[in-house]
């Protein structure tokens, strides 16, 4: 909406009454004020409530808490993830997590998700469940304020960045995901960072190209080719990012590969628009290769320090981390031949990470809450965290989505896949790159959003036979709810629409967001733990593979 200075003594009316209004109420600075940080600020108070409410709550370790805190622990204290005696968990609950063994345990995920957990139970201690959960709750709140500010770049729209922000914050596999200690929301987290840098740096670039232009020599062979830029600091976080998230989950490597192209076809594009000659050659042998040094090195890098810890281990006589000492005490095959020279340290590395892969894609141990990926869109098989009966009650941690979020998002992933073939097919008959514009702009924004939800989605529909379950979603439920925003953006539309259609919009996503609100009121008991009738837990049962 626009917003009329202060300092303007006549407002100019557009649009329909709606806009009228809000452009009067918006030229007082107190009132613009309160909406510019109010608004965002509410947002991330209820996404905070919902968090941190009976975070403690239940004392016990729930679902694959039971991998994860107690390797975060070890982890910490030994600098590998060691093993456990039986009924390890029976201690731990109660208090005594010091019964842990120096022996190493195998792990099917890399270390800094549970170095971040380890960070909550340093501060909070071992004891209380609010340590063990607080830095995966923390990351939570964060992924809302990234996926708002994300919001308002992608839409220059306070409006539709605290609808982004809000339905992140009330929907139910965000908040179950934030309040149990799982490595997915870090994904999320460190994911949705990393796109939002790769956006960033595009902006930055594309000023610099112009500029660039504007006082080249046209003549010149280097006028020709284009720059290289290499002074790009948001791809260099980008890089650091996507090596954290990949660090967290090797699933964060396809978000890197994905972005990178990204950054790649988005380079071309600029130079194309911006008239360089050898637009294609000048992005793919010059600033192509800049490009890639500047994130996938730098990925590199970072997932390789994360395992500081067990290098570092395994000297005096103890026995380090899994696979520690593979070639040396367990009878493992050294390289030979043109890689004998790598020291017996990397290779024991490599080969500990050839046995984390073996394992994912192995992985077919049947599940009673196992979701096949073509089903994760329509909700078909929320995973059970906590379940704890008691008489007439019980407590319960289903990790279901705000159905009607959900759905409506899944929805505006369609509608936005639609808009932007259609679009693209318009323009290929027409000219090879959109005209500048508002088509443009909702074009590239669409593929943006596209582009991260397949990052996040796509790569398991090659796992379809593997193990896998509803909640590993979050890690790209942001792009999912931006294309939702989209979609509701085009649904209100803009001031220069008829004021009819302008209000209907206006109703019609008002009386959404309320429903979703009221939604998210009624699941919020069956997010959160809370000891409700079992007859009341069994209202949310609404298809029988929820149970």
């Amino acid at each position: 909406m626009t917003v009329i200075p202060p300092t303007q003594r006549h407002v100019t009316l557009v649009g329909s009454r709606l806009d009228d209004g809000w452009q009067r109420l918006m030229a007082h600075p107190r009132a613009r004020f309160a909406w510019t940080w109010g608004a965002p600020a509410l947002v991330m108070l209820v996404a905070i409530l919902t968090r941190l409410v009976g975070l403690g709550h239940p004392h016990e370790l729930v679902f694959d808490e039971t991998y994860y805190v107690k390797d975060a622990y070890t982890l910490s204290h030994l600098g590998y993830e060691g093993s456990w005696p039986a009924d390890a968990n029976l201690a731990f609950n109660a208090g005594h997590p010091e019964i842990y063994l120096d022996a190493p345990s195998f792990v099917a995920h890399p270390p800094i998700g549970k170095w971040i957990i380890a960070l909550g139970l340093a501060v909070f201690g071992a004891a209380d469940p609010f340590g063990w959960r607080i830095a995966v709750a923390l990351c939570g709140i964060l992924l809302v304020l990234v996926t708002l500010l994300l919001a308002k770049r992608l839409f220059r729209s306070t409006l539709l960045a605290v609808i982004a922000g809000g339905l992140l914050a009330i929907d139910g596999n965000a908040i179950v995901m934030s309040r149990v200690a799982l490595l997915d929301t870090m994904l999320a987290l460190f994911a949705l960072l990393g796109a939002a840098a790769v956006l960033l740096d595009h902006d930055g670039n594309r000023r610099r190209l112009d500029d660039w232009m504007s006082w080249q020599d046209r003549s010149t062979a280097r006028f020709a080719w284009g720059p290289v830029f290499w002074a790009r600091p948001w791809l260099v976080l980008a890089g650091v990012c996507f090596g954290i998230a990949s660090g967290i989950k090797w699933s964060g490597l396809y978000f890197l590969a994905v972005f990178a192209v990204y950054a790649l076809v988005s380079e071309i594009i600029a130079r194309h628009r911006a008239g360089v000659p050898f637009w294609f050659g000048g992005t793919v042998l010059r600033q192509g290769p800049v490009t890639f040094l500047l994130t996938v090195p730098v990925a590199l890098a970072v997932y390789v320090a994360s395992w500081a810890g067990w290098f570092a281990t395994g000297s005096n006589g103890t026995p380090g981390g899994y696979y520690r000492h593979w070639i040396e005490n367990d009878g493992g095959q050294a390289w030979s031949g043109l890689l004998s020279w790598v020291p017996y340290d990397f290779q024991n590395w490599w080969h500990y990470q050839a046995a984390m892969y073996g394992y994912h894609v192995n992985e077919h141990t049947p599940h009673s809450y196992q979701a096949n990926p073509l089903t994760w869109l329509f909700l078909v098989r929320p995973t059970s965290m906590y379940w704890h009966p008691n008489g007439n009650d019980a407590e319960t941690i289903l990790g279901v989505a705000n159905p009607l979020i959900w759905w409506a998002a899944t929805a505006a992933v369609f509608f936005l896949a639609f808009r932007m073939v259609r679009a693209l097919v318009r323009w290929v008959r027409v000219v090879p790159i959109p005209p500048a514009g508002e088509h443009r702009s909702t074009l590239a924004r669409d593929a943006f959003i596209l582009i991260g939800f397949g990052a996040g989605y796509l790569p398991w529909l090659l796992y379809l036979g593997r193990t896998v379950f509803q909640f590993y979603t979050i890690a790209f439920e942001p792009f999912m709810v931006l294309a939702l925003t989209a979609a509701i953006a085009t649904l209100i539309g803009t001031p220069a629409d008829a004021s009819s259609r302008r209000v209907a919009g206006f109703r019609a996503v008002g009386v959404f967001l309320v429903v979703c609100v009221l939604l998210s009121a009624f699941f919020l008991p069956i997010w959160t733990g809370a000891e409700i009738p079992r007859w009341f837990v069994t209202m949310h049962f609404w298809f029988p593979s929820w149970v």
